[in-house]
Protein backbone atom coordinates (compact mmCIF):
# COMPACT_ATOMS: atom_id res chain seq x y z
CA UNK A 1 0.00 0.00 0.00
CA UNK A 2 3.03 2.27 -0.01
CA UNK A 3 3.72 4.49 -2.99
CA UNK A 4 7.21 5.06 -4.27
CA UNK A 5 6.44 6.93 -7.48
CA UNK A 6 8.56 9.99 -8.17
CA UNK A 7 5.64 12.42 -8.09
CA UNK A 8 5.34 11.83 -4.38
CA UNK A 9 8.90 12.83 -3.74
CA UNK A 10 9.70 16.28 -2.54
CA UNK A 11 12.32 18.40 -4.27
CA UNK A 12 14.17 18.72 -0.96
CA UNK A 13 16.36 15.69 -1.61
CA UNK A 14 18.26 17.65 -4.28
CA UNK A 15 21.70 18.61 -3.04
CA UNK A 16 22.98 22.19 -2.88
CA UNK A 17 26.55 23.09 -2.01
CA UNK A 18 27.02 25.01 1.21
CA UNK A 19 24.66 26.12 3.95
CA UNK A 20 24.96 29.76 2.93
CA UNK A 21 23.72 29.02 -0.58
CA UNK A 22 20.73 27.31 0.94
CA UNK A 23 20.14 30.21 3.29
CA UNK A 24 20.05 32.60 0.36
CA UNK A 25 17.26 30.53 -1.13
CA UNK A 26 15.24 31.20 1.96
CA UNK A 27 15.58 34.95 1.63
CA UNK A 28 13.39 35.23 -1.43
CA UNK A 29 10.69 33.28 0.34
CA UNK A 30 10.30 35.53 3.33
CA UNK A 31 7.48 37.83 4.30
CA UNK A 32 8.44 41.44 4.80
CA UNK A 33 6.87 42.65 7.99
CA UNK A 34 6.24 46.32 8.71
CA UNK A 35 5.81 47.57 12.25
CA UNK A 36 2.79 49.64 13.27
CA UNK A 37 2.87 52.90 15.20
CA UNK A 38 0.13 52.34 17.75
CA UNK A 39 -1.52 49.42 19.44
CA UNK A 40 -5.16 48.50 19.20
CA UNK A 41 -7.65 46.32 21.10
CA UNK A 42 -7.34 42.57 20.81
CA UNK A 43 -11.04 41.77 20.97
CA UNK A 44 -10.79 39.91 24.26
CA UNK A 45 -7.56 38.03 23.46
CA UNK A 46 -4.96 38.24 26.22
CA UNK A 47 -2.27 40.51 24.79
CA UNK A 48 1.42 39.59 24.78
CA UNK A 49 3.85 41.66 26.86
CA UNK A 50 3.70 45.18 25.47
CA UNK A 51 6.99 46.42 24.07
CA UNK A 52 7.98 48.57 21.17
CA UNK A 53 9.53 45.79 19.06
CA UNK A 54 11.39 48.24 16.87
CA UNK A 55 13.15 49.84 19.83
CA UNK A 56 13.40 47.02 22.36
CA UNK A 57 13.42 43.55 20.75
CA UNK A 58 16.77 41.77 20.86
CA UNK A 59 18.14 38.51 19.48
CA UNK A 60 16.30 35.63 21.14
CA UNK A 61 13.03 37.52 21.65
CA UNK A 62 9.87 36.02 20.16
CA UNK A 63 7.07 38.25 18.87
CA UNK A 64 3.44 37.53 18.14
CA UNK A 65 0.40 39.34 16.81
CA UNK A 66 -3.18 38.55 15.82
CA UNK A 67 -4.17 41.59 13.77
CA UNK A 68 -3.21 41.73 10.12
CA UNK A 69 -1.89 45.29 10.59
CA UNK A 70 0.41 44.08 13.42
CA UNK A 71 -1.06 46.73 15.76
CA UNK A 72 -1.09 44.26 18.68
CA UNK A 73 2.49 43.04 18.23
CA UNK A 74 4.32 42.19 21.43
CA UNK A 75 6.84 39.91 23.09
CA UNK A 76 5.87 36.38 24.20
CA UNK A 77 7.72 33.40 25.59
CA UNK A 78 9.27 31.44 22.72
CA UNK A 79 7.62 28.29 24.07
CA UNK A 80 4.26 29.90 23.22
CA UNK A 81 2.82 30.37 19.75
CA UNK A 82 4.72 33.12 17.93
CA UNK A 83 5.23 34.41 14.40
CA UNK A 84 8.70 35.98 14.55
CA UNK A 85 11.90 35.12 16.40
CA UNK A 86 14.49 37.90 16.42
CA UNK A 87 17.86 36.62 15.22
CA UNK A 88 19.76 39.90 15.20
CA UNK A 89 19.69 43.69 15.18
CA UNK A 90 21.35 45.55 12.31
CA UNK A 91 21.89 49.22 11.50
CA UNK A 92 21.80 50.00 7.77
CA UNK A 93 22.20 53.78 8.05
CA UNK A 94 25.63 53.71 6.39
CA UNK A 95 24.04 52.33 3.22
CA UNK A 96 20.67 54.08 3.39
CA UNK A 97 21.19 57.66 4.52
CA UNK A 98 18.66 60.30 5.60
CA UNK A 99 17.53 61.00 2.04
CA UNK A 100 17.18 57.37 0.96
CA UNK A 101 13.63 56.53 -0.15
CA UNK A 102 11.67 53.81 1.63
CA UNK A 103 12.80 50.52 0.05
CA UNK A 104 10.60 48.68 -2.42
CA UNK A 105 10.23 44.89 -2.30
CA UNK A 106 13.32 44.24 -4.43
CA UNK A 107 15.43 46.50 -2.21
CA UNK A 108 14.17 44.73 0.90
CA UNK A 109 15.31 41.48 -0.71
CA UNK A 110 18.77 42.98 -1.08
CA UNK A 111 18.80 44.23 2.50
CA UNK A 112 17.64 40.82 3.66
CA UNK A 113 20.38 39.03 1.73
CA UNK A 114 23.09 41.49 2.75
CA UNK A 115 22.28 41.58 6.45
CA UNK A 116 19.68 39.14 7.75
CA UNK A 117 21.20 36.03 6.17
CA UNK A 118 24.46 36.36 8.07
CA UNK A 119 22.72 37.40 11.30
CA UNK A 120 20.40 34.41 11.19
CA UNK A 121 23.17 31.96 10.33
CA UNK A 122 25.24 33.26 13.23
CA UNK A 123 22.20 33.05 15.53
CA UNK A 124 21.74 29.39 14.58
CA UNK A 125 25.46 28.57 14.93
CA UNK A 126 25.68 28.21 11.13
CA UNK A 127 23.11 25.41 11.11
CA UNK A 128 20.22 26.61 8.95
CA UNK A 129 18.34 23.94 7.02
CA UNK A 130 17.95 25.33 3.47
CA UNK A 131 14.92 23.05 2.98
CA UNK A 132 13.55 23.42 6.50
CA UNK A 133 10.57 25.20 7.95
CA UNK A 134 12.26 28.51 8.76
CA UNK A 135 12.62 31.47 6.43
CA UNK A 136 14.71 34.58 7.03
CA UNK A 137 13.19 38.04 6.97
CA UNK A 138 13.37 41.56 8.44
CA UNK A 139 10.98 43.56 10.57
CA UNK A 140 11.11 46.85 8.72
CA UNK A 141 10.23 50.13 10.47
CA UNK A 142 7.51 51.34 8.12
CA UNK A 143 7.50 54.47 6.01
CA UNK A 144 6.86 56.95 8.83
CA UNK A 145 9.71 55.70 10.99
CA UNK A 146 11.93 55.48 7.92
CA UNK A 147 11.18 59.12 7.07
CA UNK A 148 12.10 60.01 10.66
CA UNK A 149 15.53 58.45 10.12
CA UNK A 150 15.08 55.04 11.73
CA UNK A 151 17.46 52.59 10.05
CA UNK A 152 17.79 49.82 12.66
CA UNK A 153 16.17 46.54 11.65
CA UNK A 154 15.26 43.37 13.50
CA UNK A 155 16.18 40.31 11.48
CA UNK A 156 14.36 37.13 12.32
CA UNK A 157 13.04 33.67 11.55
CA UNK A 158 9.49 32.81 10.52
CA UNK A 159 7.52 29.78 9.34
CA UNK A 160 5.74 30.60 6.08
CA UNK A 161 2.95 28.66 4.40
CA UNK A 162 2.98 28.28 0.59
CA UNK A 163 0.70 31.32 0.25
CA UNK A 164 3.20 33.47 2.13
CA UNK A 165 0.97 33.60 5.20
CA UNK A 166 2.66 32.87 8.49
CA UNK A 167 2.23 29.70 10.53
CA UNK A 168 2.71 29.66 14.30
CA UNK A 169 6.05 28.46 15.61
CA UNK A 170 6.67 26.87 19.01
CA UNK A 171 10.01 26.90 20.80
CA UNK A 172 13.18 28.70 19.85
CA UNK A 173 14.61 27.95 16.41
CA UNK A 174 17.98 27.49 18.13
CA UNK A 175 16.75 24.35 19.89
CA UNK A 176 14.20 22.97 17.42
CA UNK A 177 14.59 20.31 14.77
CA UNK A 178 14.16 22.44 11.63
CA UNK A 179 12.54 19.70 9.55
CA UNK A 180 9.61 20.93 7.47
CA UNK A 181 7.06 18.61 9.04
CA UNK A 182 3.48 18.92 10.29
CA UNK A 183 1.74 17.12 13.12
CA UNK A 184 -0.59 14.16 12.43
CA UNK A 185 -4.07 15.31 11.53
CA UNK A 186 -2.98 18.32 9.49
CA UNK A 187 -4.29 18.43 5.90
CA UNK A 188 -2.48 20.43 3.22
CA UNK A 189 -4.61 22.25 0.66
CA UNK A 190 -4.08 22.75 -3.03
CA UNK A 191 -2.88 25.92 -4.75
CA UNK A 192 -2.18 26.20 -8.49
CA UNK A 193 -1.44 22.47 -8.80
CA UNK A 194 0.94 22.65 -5.84
CA UNK A 195 0.59 21.79 -2.19
CA UNK A 196 -1.11 24.67 -0.39
CA UNK A 197 -1.60 25.96 3.14
CA UNK A 198 -2.89 23.81 6.00
CA UNK A 199 -6.68 23.57 5.83
CA UNK A 200 -9.50 21.70 7.51
CA UNK A 201 -9.58 18.13 6.25
CA UNK A 202 -13.19 18.77 5.18
CA UNK A 203 -11.84 21.12 2.51
CA UNK A 204 -10.14 19.91 -0.69
CA UNK A 205 -6.58 18.92 0.09
CA UNK A 206 -3.63 17.12 -1.43
CA UNK A 207 -2.27 15.25 1.59
CA UNK A 208 -3.25 14.30 5.11
CA UNK A 209 -0.35 14.02 7.52
CA UNK A 210 -0.59 10.74 9.44
CA UNK A 211 2.70 10.59 11.35
CA UNK A 212 6.26 11.74 11.93
CA UNK A 213 9.30 9.44 11.69
CA UNK A 214 12.67 10.22 13.29
CA UNK A 215 15.24 9.11 10.73
CA UNK A 216 17.98 9.84 13.23
CA UNK A 217 16.79 7.26 15.76
CA UNK A 218 19.72 4.89 16.18
CA UNK A 219 21.41 6.35 13.14
CA UNK A 220 24.31 8.80 13.36
CA UNK A 221 25.26 8.99 9.68
CA UNK A 222 23.19 10.38 6.83
CA UNK A 223 21.02 7.61 5.34
CA UNK A 224 20.93 7.32 1.57
CA UNK A 225 17.62 7.77 -0.20
CA UNK A 226 17.30 4.00 -0.59
CA UNK A 227 17.94 3.55 3.13
CA UNK A 228 15.42 6.27 3.94
CA UNK A 229 12.88 4.62 1.67
CA UNK A 230 13.32 1.28 3.43
CA UNK A 231 12.76 2.88 6.83
CA UNK A 232 9.83 5.02 5.68
CA UNK A 233 8.15 2.11 3.90
CA UNK A 234 8.09 0.06 7.09
CA UNK A 235 7.26 2.91 9.46
CA UNK A 236 4.62 4.59 7.31
CA UNK A 237 2.77 1.35 6.59
CA UNK A 238 2.53 0.67 10.32
CA UNK A 239 1.52 4.24 11.08
CA UNK A 240 -1.13 4.17 8.33
CA UNK A 241 -2.71 0.99 9.69
CA UNK A 242 -2.90 2.43 13.18
CA UNK A 243 -4.05 5.88 12.04
CA UNK A 244 -6.78 4.66 9.71
CA UNK A 245 -7.83 1.49 11.47
CA UNK A 246 -7.26 -0.81 8.49
CA UNK A 247 -8.56 -0.79 4.94
CA UNK A 248 -10.08 2.67 4.55
CA UNK A 249 -7.05 4.12 2.72
CA UNK A 250 -7.03 1.45 0.01
CA UNK A 251 -10.82 1.44 -0.23
CA UNK A 252 -10.81 5.15 -0.99
CA UNK A 253 -8.21 4.74 -3.73
CA UNK A 254 -5.60 6.64 -1.71
CA UNK A 255 -1.94 5.80 -1.22
CA UNK A 256 0.58 6.14 1.57
CA UNK A 257 3.65 8.23 0.83
CA UNK A 258 6.41 10.04 2.69
CA UNK A 259 9.09 12.71 2.61
CA UNK A 260 12.87 12.43 2.42
CA UNK A 261 15.63 14.45 4.06
CA UNK A 262 18.55 15.95 2.13
CA UNK A 263 22.19 15.85 3.21
CA UNK A 264 22.12 19.61 3.92
CA UNK A 265 19.06 19.18 6.12
CA UNK A 266 20.66 16.29 7.99
CA UNK A 267 23.84 18.31 8.57
CA UNK A 268 21.74 21.13 10.05
CA UNK A 269 20.12 18.67 12.47
CA UNK A 270 16.86 18.01 10.61
CA UNK A 271 16.06 14.33 11.09
CA UNK A 272 12.25 14.18 10.96
CA UNK A 273 10.08 13.19 7.99
CA UNK A 274 6.31 12.98 7.47
CA UNK A 275 4.21 10.00 6.52
CA UNK A 276 1.12 11.14 4.61
CA UNK A 277 -1.81 9.98 2.52
CA UNK A 278 -2.63 11.33 -0.94
CA UNK A 279 -4.49 10.53 -4.14
CA UNK A 280 -2.90 9.53 -7.43
CA UNK A 281 -2.43 12.54 -9.72
CA UNK A 282 -4.38 13.01 -12.91
CA UNK A 283 -1.50 13.07 -15.34
CA UNK A 284 0.62 15.99 -14.16
CA UNK A 285 -2.21 17.47 -12.08
CA UNK A 286 -2.46 16.90 -8.37
CA UNK A 287 -5.74 15.36 -7.27
CA UNK A 288 -7.54 16.99 -4.35
CA UNK A 289 -9.78 14.97 -2.05
CA UNK A 290 -11.91 15.69 1.01
CA UNK A 291 -12.42 14.10 4.39
CA UNK A 292 -10.01 12.30 6.69
CA UNK A 293 -8.79 8.72 6.88
CA UNK A 294 -8.34 8.92 10.63
CA UNK A 295 -10.14 6.12 12.45
CA UNK A 296 -13.08 7.78 14.25
CA UNK A 297 -12.94 5.10 16.94
CA UNK A 298 -9.27 5.69 17.68
CA UNK A 299 -8.14 7.79 20.65
CA UNK A 300 -7.99 11.53 19.91
CA UNK A 301 -4.80 12.75 18.27
CA UNK A 302 -2.32 14.35 20.63
CA UNK A 303 -0.08 16.47 18.41
CA UNK A 304 2.85 18.31 19.97
CA UNK A 305 1.29 21.62 18.93
CA UNK A 306 -2.23 22.76 18.06
CA UNK A 307 -2.97 21.53 14.52
CA UNK A 308 -2.17 24.18 11.92
CA UNK A 309 -5.51 24.45 10.17
CA UNK A 310 -5.12 28.14 9.42
CA UNK A 311 -2.40 30.67 8.79
CA UNK A 312 -2.09 34.30 9.84
CA UNK A 313 -2.57 36.77 7.03
CA UNK A 314 -0.84 40.13 7.04
CA UNK A 315 -2.32 43.21 5.40
CA UNK A 316 -0.45 42.18 2.26
CA UNK A 317 0.96 38.67 1.97
CA UNK A 318 4.28 39.09 0.19
CA UNK A 319 5.93 35.73 0.70
CA UNK A 320 6.36 33.17 -2.03
CA UNK A 321 6.00 29.42 -1.36
CA UNK A 322 8.58 28.18 1.10
CA UNK A 323 9.20 25.03 -0.92
CA UNK A 324 8.30 23.86 -4.39
CA UNK A 325 6.00 20.91 -3.88
CA UNK A 326 5.20 20.41 -7.57
CA UNK A 327 6.21 17.04 -9.03
CA UNK A 328 9.90 17.04 -9.86
CA UNK A 329 12.33 14.60 -11.38
CA UNK A 330 15.11 13.27 -9.23
CA UNK A 331 17.65 15.28 -11.19
CA UNK A 332 15.85 18.60 -10.91
CA UNK A 333 17.20 21.38 -8.73
CA UNK A 334 15.26 24.09 -6.97
CA UNK A 335 15.38 27.41 -8.79
CA UNK A 336 16.04 30.71 -7.06
CA UNK A 337 12.71 32.38 -6.34
CA UNK A 338 11.90 35.72 -7.88
CA UNK A 339 11.61 38.66 -5.50
CA UNK A 340 8.13 39.59 -4.47
CA UNK A 341 6.55 42.13 -6.78
CA UNK A 342 4.58 43.76 -4.00
CA UNK A 343 5.81 46.22 -1.41
CA UNK A 344 6.09 45.25 2.26
CA UNK A 345 2.75 45.27 4.09
CA UNK A 346 1.93 48.56 5.75
CA UNK A 347 -0.63 49.33 8.43
CA UNK A 348 -3.21 52.09 8.59
CA UNK A 349 -1.40 53.32 11.68
CA UNK A 350 1.68 53.87 9.54
CA UNK A 351 -0.28 56.00 7.15
CA UNK A 352 -2.24 57.97 9.70
CA UNK A 353 0.07 58.45 12.69
CA UNK A 354 3.59 59.58 13.31
CA UNK A 355 6.22 57.48 15.07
Amino acid sequence: MSARAGWFRRSDHVVLVGAFVGALLLLGLSSFTTLPFSSGPLGGVTPPERIDPFEAAQAGDCLNWARDDLADIGKVECSASHLFEVSGVVDISSEYGPQAPFPDAATWQTINADHCASESLKYLSNKLDPFGKYTVGPLNPGEKRWAAGKRTLRCGLQVAAPSGRLLPAYGSARTQDQSDVHDPGVCLGIQDNSIGDPVSCEEPHTFEIIGVVDLGAGNTRFPTEDEQEAVMTEKCDAIANEYSGGKVIKERGLLVTWDYRAQESWDAGSKLANCKVGALPNGTLLTAWTGSVHNPDAPPLTPSNPPQTSAVQQAEATGAPMHSEAPASESSAPSSPAPSSSTPPSSKENEEEGG
